[in-house]
């Protein structure tokens, strides 16, 4: 089914006093970070909550498969518990597509933030009917002085109406255009793991946004070709690149990652964009809602991204 054609239920939106769920459905937290983040989400107004397991620790998990699963089960399940932050990525998240009771989820709509390995519950949930939130973490984003972007938060987890995702100067076009789709997407190396699983990625009549970290352009380069052997380009609307931190070869390269991914995709024919700051980022990491209808608006002057409808009810 394609992505424009789905049933997506929306969460409540989040208010001012409200009870925040914290999990690690990956790798193991640290205290010290957990309880910065969780300070900063106080000042912001929450009332941030996890369970004592959430330290656990198994090999470089949060703990077993199963408790990771019981504690993002609860906290869909907790009637105070408006929203669910992740408290950061790491590896591990696939562990939980088997043992997750998933109509617990999507029986209880709820903001539920995260990205980098969390892409796989993202577009998991995603795919059952929920709108997903590609943001920042709390022992990650939320830990750090200017870690989020607070226009782009409010936006997403409040806001009615329409809004435009900030966008500065870094964000540039490699290829122009104007189209509308679903948002969707995530961190490029956890997409193409889903490829021939029975988990793999939705991406017809999308706005597909990907980004990673640390990844040499030429593994960029076999990630994108993967995905369009696949055919997950062939529908795709528009495509937009996040900030791509430490996606070199080499300090003097004769080459950018931007020519390696314009020559991918020039042939599609669609708009393309490059250097938004959601996911892996510098500073100000700004949340993108996934699963609600989005425009973008690529020249050589100007890039807008529109997100067309709340991502929330009110």
């Amino acid at each position: 089914m394609s992505a424009s054609k789905r049933q997506i239920a929306k969460p409540p939106a989040l208010r001012p006093g409200d009870t925040v769920g914290i999990v690690a459905p990956a790798s193991n937290v640290k205290q010290s970070e957990l309880e910065a983040g969780c300070e900063a989400l106080r000042r912001a107004g929450y009332n941030p909550f996890y369970l004592d397991s959430i330290l656990q620790r198994d090999l470089y998990f949060a703990g077993t498969s199963i408790r990771r699963a019981r504690e993002l089960e609860e906290m869909f399940a907790r009637d105070e518990v408006r929203a669910i932050i992740c408290a950061r990525g790491g590896y591990g998240a696939n562990y939980l597509l088997q043992e997750l009771d998933l109509a617990k989820v999507t029986s209880n709509p709820k903001i539920f933030v995260g990205y980098s390995d969390l892409t796989t519950l993202l577009t998991y949930f995603l795919d059952a009917g929920l709108v997903t939130f590609h943001g920042p973490m709390v022992a990650k984003d939320w830990s750090h002085e200017n870690g989020i972007n607070l226009d782009s938060w409010l936006a997403a987890v409040t806001q009615k109406e329409s809004w435009s995702v900030p966008v500065d100067a870094h964000v540039v076009s490699l290829a122009d255009g104007d189209a509308e789709g679903i948002l969707y997407g995530g961190c490029l190396s956890i997409l193409v793991t889903s490829l021939g699983t029975a988990y793999e990625i939705k991406t017809e009549d999308t706005i597909l946004f990907l980004e990673d970290l640390a990844a040499k352009p030429y593994q960029v380069d076999r990630m994108l070709m993967q995905l369009k052997l696949a055919g997950k380009l062939d529908k795709v609307r528009g495509l937009i690149f996040g900030e791509m931190i430490d996606c070199v070869q080499s300090p003097n390269q004769d080459y950018t990652l931007q020519e390696v991914i314009t020559r991918i995709v020039s042939e599609l024919r669609i708009p393309v964009a490059y250097g938004l700051k959601s996911g892996h980022v510098t500073s100000n990491n700004i949340i993108l809602p996934l699963g609600v209808r989005a425009r973008l608006k690529v020249s050589e002057a100007l890039v807008k991204i529109t997100i067309l409808e709340s991502a929330v009810n009110v």
